[in-house]
C-alpha cells in the first residue's frame, strides 16, 4: 500500500452486489479532503505531507478552522478520538482561567494553636498547604525570617504539616510506576515544594560529579539539600577514556535514591529531577531546616508529623503565589505536568468543594462544553495529558481554541503558548528549537504533546495574507519521529495565502 493514508472528506459509498468493495480494497483507496477554492492549495499540500512513510501504520488527525468564523476548512479524521498527550493542558488552562481567574493566587499559611510568651512560642506550629506548586527553599527561609521578626526564637511544641486542602490521592489513575519516580510524574499534594523556578513541584535535583581520580566514589549533591531522602551511591569514577553509564533513580515506594554506573574522571556531570515519595513531608523538612538555619530552636523534643490545622488556630504568616496568568507561563511553555494536576484539584476544590481529580475533571468538562466542545465525544482522565486513556478528536480541540477567543482572559491564554523558533526558553518553550527559518517562526503559537507513540501540536497561525487560522494535529501509534510532519503542516499553514 506504499505510504498512502486516508485523508478524510465527504465519503459516499454505494455498495451493490457487483460493485461491493471489500475492507481491504477500501483501505487501499486514497480519499482526499475537500476545501473551498481559497484553501484548496493548502489542503492539497497537507494531503501530500500526510503521505509521509513515517506515518505508515500510524493514525493522524488534522483539523483546521478559520479563527474568525470557526468554519472548518480542513478535516482529516477530525472526529476520530485520539490520545492527545499534553494537548489536554489546553483544556486545563482554559478551565482554570474561566473558573479561577487570571489573578488567582495560591496561598500557604502558618498557624499556631498556642501563643507567644516572651521569645517562646508555646504550642504547635502548623504549615498549611493550599496547593501552591511554586514554593521554593527561599520561601521557607522567608517564613522562618517572618516568624523570627515576630519575636519567636524558641518553640515548645511540634511541627505539623497540613495537606488536607486536597484529598490524599497522590497520583492520577493512569500514571505508571516507571513515570512516578521522575519529576514529570510527581505526586500531587496541597503541601509541596519545587527545586527551582521551573516549579516541578514534588521533585528535587540530584547531581552526580566524578571523583578526583579513578576508583573514587562520585560526588552526589541535592538541590535543595534535604534529609528527607537517602542516597545509595553505588557508582564509580572510572578512567577518562571510559564511557559514562551513570544512572539516577528512586526505589519504588521509598525515598531511597540510587546512583549506579560509571562516570569518567573530569567527565560532565549527570543530573536528574527525581520525584519524592509523599511531598508533604519534603516541604515540612525544608521548613524545619529553614527554622533551624534562622536560629529558631525547639525547647525539648519535637516531632514532624501530618495533621489538620485547628479551626481556632492563630494565623501567623500568609504567603501568596504568583498569579495564574504568571503561572501559566511555566505550565504551558514548559508543559509542566504537576501544574496541570494541581490546577485540576484546585478547580475541583473551588467549584465543587472537593480537591480531587474527579471533581476537577468535571469542572474541565463543564467549561469545555460552554466553549462549544462536544463533551459526549471526549474522555478526560487527568489535567496534564500523561494518561494514555485520555481521548480527544482534533475537531474538538480546534473548537476549544476557537471558543476561548471570546473570553476576557484569552490574551493570557495565548501568551502562555509556546512560540515557534523563539530561542527564549520562557517564550519559545517546547517549540523554541522547531520551525526555525520558516514562515512559522514567531508566527505559530501552539501547545505540544508527547508520549510514547503519541505526538500532538495544536494552536494558532497566521497566513501570508494575514488570515488567522486554528489548527490541531494529533498522531497516534507512530514508531518514528513525527514532529517534522507536524512542523511541515504548521509551516504550510503559515505559508499559505497570497503575500500582502
Amino acid at each position: 500500500m506504499g505510504g498512502k493514508k486516508f485523508v478524510a472528506g465527504a465519503i459516499f459509498l454505494m455498495v451493490t452486489g457487483a460493485l461491493a468493495i471489500s475492507p481491504l480494497q477500501f483501505a487501499e483507496q486514497e480519499i482526499t479532503a475537500g476545501a473551498d477554492d481559497e484553501y484548496a492549495s493548502l489542503a492539497n499540500e497537507i494531503n501530500q505531507i500526510l503521505q509521509d512513510e513515517r506515518l505508515d501504520g500510524a493514525l493522524a488527525g488534522v483539523s483546521i478552522r478559520d479563527a474568525e468564523t470557526g468554519e472548518k476548512i480542513y478535516d482529516h479524521f477530525g472526529d476520530t478520538r485520539l490520545v492527545p498527550a499534553s494537548n489536554i493542558k489546553l483544556f486545563t488552562a482554559a478551565a482554570a482561567f474561566e473558573t479561577l481567574g487570571e489573578d488567582y493566587r495560591f496561598t500557604t499559611e502558618i498557624h499556631t494553636d498556642g501563643a507567644v510568651k516572651g521569645k517562646m512560642l508555646k504550642g504547635n506550629l502548623y504549615l498549611k498547604g493550599k496547593g501552591d506548586p511554586t514554593l521554593l527553599q527561599e520561601d521557607f527561609e522567608e517564613f522562618a525570617q517572618e516568624l523570627k521578626n515576630q519575636g519567636i526564637q524558641k518553640i515548645k511544641g511540634d511541627l505539623i504539616g497540613d495537606d488536607t486542602w486536597y484529598d490524599d490521592v497522590r497520583l492520577s489513575e493512569d500514571i505508571t510506576w516507571q513515570d512516578e519516580i521522575y519529576y514529570y510524574g510527581a505526586q500531587v499534594s496541597a503541601l509541596t515544594a519545587s527545586p527551582n523556578e521551573d516549579y516541578d513541584a514534588g521533585s528535587l535535583i540530584v547531581e552526580v560529579n566524578p571523583g578526583d581520580s579513578a576508583g573514587i566514589e562520585p560526588k552526589v549533591s541535592l538541590a535543595p539539600q534535604t534529609d528527607y531522602v537517602t542516597i545509595v551511591n553505588r557508582a564509580k569514577t572510572v578512567a577518562a577514556d571510559q564511557p559514562k553509564t551513570v544512572s539516577i533513580s528512586r526505589k519504588h515506594g521509598t525515598n531511597q535514591i540510587v546512583v549506579e554506573g560509571n562516570i569518567p574522571v573530569e567527565g560532565s556531570r549527570m543530573r536528574e529531577w527525581i520525584a519524592v515519595d509523599e511531598p508533604s513531608g519534603y516541604a515540612l523538612d525544608l521548613f524545619e531546616n529553614a527554622l533551624l538555619a534562622e536560629g529558631i530552636e525547639w525547647a525539648g523534643k519535637h516531632t514532624l508529623e501530618m495533621g489538620e490545622t485547628p479551626d481556632d488556630s492563630t494565623l501567623l504568616v500568609e504567603h501568596e503565589s504568583m498569579s495564574l496568568a504568571e503561572l501559566s507561563i511555566p505550565f504551558m511553555k514548559l508543559s509542566n505536568n504537576g501544574h496541570g494536576e494541581v490546577l485540576a484539584k484546585e478547580m475541583g476544590r473551588a467549584v465543587k468543594g472537593e480537591g480531587s481529580w474527579e471533581a476537577g475533571l468535571e469542572v474541565m468538562e463543564d467549561v469545555a462544553g460552554t466553549l462549544g466542545v462536544n463533551t459526549d465525544t471526549i474522555l478526560l482522565r487527568d489535567g496534564s495529558g500523561m494518561s494514555h486513556v485520555n481521548l480527544m478528536p482534533v475537531n474538538e480541540i480546534s473548537q476549544l481554541l476557537f471558543g476561548v477567543q471570546s473570553r476576557p482572559w484569552y490574551g493570557s491564554y495565548l501568551n502562555s503558548l509556546p512560540v515557534a523558533a523563539d530561542a527564549e526558553r520562557f517564550v519559545g518553550g517546547t517549540l523554541r528549537n522547531r520551525m526555525k527559518e520558516t514562515a512559522a517562526q514567531q508566527n505559530v503559537k501552539a501547545k505540544t504533546g508527547t508520549l510514547t507513540a503519541v505526538s500532538a501540536l495544536s494552536g494558532y497561525a497566521t497566513t501570508k495574507d494575514g488570515k488567522p487560522l486554528i489548527f490541531s494535529i494529533i498522531i497516534n501509534n507512530d514508531l518514528a519521529s513525527v514532529t517534522p510532519i507536524e512542523d511541515a503542516i504548521a509551516t504550510a499553514i503559515a505559508e499559505s495565502g497570497k503575500e500582502q
